[in-house]
């Protein structure tokens, strides 16, 4: 990663770099946004062809082949809300490649170092500590429409379709007495609610915890993490993994609110969130009538790798 950052930084002209390039304490880093609002870093927009495929490709580098095609389709959902919301072909409110690559630091082995991709729906973030990738979150992806049901050649995609599909199957594989451990609520809130916040702290762990649930529920519980994870490179996701099983998989609790049946009307909306010591996932399909998806995982010990670096700096001071 660090040889592909590089590279691609020194294909910058003077201009780009200086709207690319923060350094890595300046609190910039800790700015995000998934609504469509301007941002600071390099847009897409303003790159060379060779340069937005090598952007792309330090994309693919960071991924999971999932991952990749997730957020490549998110990035394509732009081109359905153009559609949607009857916008000229030249809108730029609503535009596929209006997304913005920023780096904090230049990649060594010494040094912190970072990126990231902001844009509508998306966030990847990735800090780096000696060589190794020691931050790997927020990461946010979203979906609006979650179910594209105007007529345009994406018609009938659904890019969040496991999150959704393997959530109802958990809360619905639940018994009377498990869903009163579950259950926040019958109606889903409208946001996810760690939103976009340096520090999320949720203090209240609610949900039914991992030890609770049966065997088969289990697996449809891990295989619903995995969904999350799996969108990291493999080595990112056994990092992360390795840390759940380090603290316990068996601190980690599911919680639900809202209807427990898929659809898309007035009243219809679905949340849930896998939360334990180190770890927040939420997902919420509530807004436009259900059809309007915001994820997000959180490491709440290391978001924007802050752990590691604080080891990292307290060596230093030593």
């Amino acid at each position: 990663m660090a040889a592909a950052v590089t590279s691609f930084l020194k294909s910058l002209d003077e201009e780009q770099r200086k709207v690319a390039m923060f350094p890595f304490n300046d609190d910039e880093r800790f700015v995000w946004f998934y609504t469509p609002v301007p941002r600071k870093g390099l847009s897409m927009k303003k790159m060379t062809p060779e340069q937005q495929k090598a952007a792309m490709a330090l994309l693919k580098l960071a991924m999971s082949e999932q991952g990749f095609e997730k957020t490549t389709a998110i990035m394509d959902m732009e081109n359905v809300l153009r559609v949607q919301e009857n916008r000229p072909p030249n809108d730029t409110h609503r535009d596929p490649i209006n997304y913005f690559f920023t780096f904090f630091g230049e990649p060594n082995s010494k040094e912190p170092w970072g990126w990231r991709l902001n844009g509508h729906h998306l966030l990847w973030q990735f800090s780096s500590l000696t060589g190794k990738i020691s931050g790997m979150t927020p990461t946010f992806l979203g979906s609006n429409p979650d179910i594209v049901r105007v007529d345009v050649p994406q018609k009938g995609k659904q890019i969040l379709k496991q999150e959704a599909e393997l959530g109802l199957a958990l809360v619905n594989s639940l018994n009377s007495d498990q869903l009163k451990m579950a259950l926040m609520s019958e109606t889903s809130p409208q946001e996810i609610f760690s939103t976009n916040v340096r520090k999320v702290s949720i203090e209240k762990m609610e949900g039914i915890p991992f030890l609770k649930l049966t065997e088969s529920q289990q697996k449809t519980f891990l295989t619903l993490l995995d969904t999350y994870l799996n969108n990291y490179h493999v080595t990112l996701k056994n990092q992360q993994m390795d840390k759940l099983k380090k603290i316990g998989l068996d601190k980690l609790v599911f919680a639900w609110a809202g209807d427990r049946q898929p659809g898309f009307g007035p009243g219809k909306g679905q949340y849930y969130r896998i939360h334990g010591p180190t770890l927040l996932i939420e997902y919420d399909n509530a807004q436009n009538q259900a059809n309007h998806t915001h994820t997000v995982v959180r490491d709440l010990t290391s978001d924007f790798g802050e752990d590691v670096l604080a080891e990292h700096y307290k060596s230093q001071h030593k």
